[in-house]
């Protein structure tokens, strides 16, 4: 995100920006928690299957306070409340709650996304998984953590034997083309998953509980932190790009070109 270098701001490297945006993240998840399934409003959005709730706003709000507080005029891309520009170089991209059809249908699977960048890249961030309580963070060049400990990715060595992670987009003609990656890759792997939050399944890469994951046309908040602690934590990424048809892939690198070529 751009910045015009405000002089007076004070000089953050991308391990402080990790410490602050644990801090922003967790913030977030502890609003969530303590709402104690109280979901407040829930409308749509861009569709009928895309819902957002009270509790998304409030969680957004939370960690812009933090980010306020502890990185004043920073810009700030939030998932509900859109862009906020600032005057320094630092930059943030919120995604409040990931996973909130789960969360409107109590189940156990979301989390809060916060990612840092320095002159439009991303060098830090934290996902945290709201009701598991595990912390991911990383900060560029600097590996990948849960709770604080190194994490690393997966070293299968064949899609056979391999847990693969995916999401569905939320109109019907995105997922009628989805549905024929899946038909390629269920029989190749061991097995499949959807969890319904993809900043926690590129964080599950990280850590290898997937060995891989797929997904096409995320918003840039929905992948910005997961993917550099996947790939922080030495998973291989394609990042998603109009020429790539806005695919993500994120795997161990044995294993990533055979699940490449089946989603392509």
């Amino acid at each position: 995100m751009p910045g015009t270098g405000d002089p007076s701001a004070p000089v953050l490297s991308p391990a402080d920006l990790e410490v602050i945006a644990i801090e922003a993240a967790s913030e977030g998840a502890w609003v969530i928690r303590a709402a104690a399934g109280d979901l407040g409003t829930v409308r749509t959005k861009s569709t009928r299957t895309d819902p957002v709730t009270s509790l998304d706003i409030a969680s957004e709000r939370a960690i812009r306070a933090v980010i306020e507080r502890r990185t004043p005029n920073a810009t700030v891309l939030g998932e509900e409340d859109g862009m906020v520009a600032g005057s320094s170089d630092v930059g943030w991209v919120v995604d409040p709650v990931d996973g909130t059809v789960n969360l409107t249908y109590d189940l156990p699977v979301m989390s809060v996304s916060v990612a840092a960048t320095l002159d439009g890249r991303v060098v830090a961030g934290s996902v945290v998984d709201v009701l598991r309580g595990d912390v991911f963070s990383a900060f560029r060049h600097g590996g990948a953590r849960r709770g604080g400990r190194a994490i690393s990715a997966s070293a299968v060595d064949d899609l056979a034997d391999s847990l693969i992670g995916t999401g569905f987009a939320y109109t019907p003609d995105d997922r009628a083309a989805e549905a024929v990656y899946l038909q390629r890759v269920l029989p190749a792997a061991r097995d499949i998953r959807c969890f319904g939050s993809a900043a926690l399944n590129l964080c599950w890469v990280a850590c290898g509980r997937l060995d891989g994951f797929y997904q096409r046309n995320m918003q840039y908040w929905d992948h910005a932190a997961g993917a550099l602690v996947a790939a922080e934590a030495g998973a291989r990424l394609e990042w998603p790009t109009a020429a790539n048809g806005h695919l993500m892939v994120a795997s161990g690198p044995a294993i990533h070109d055979a699940l490449r070529r089946l989603v392509s």
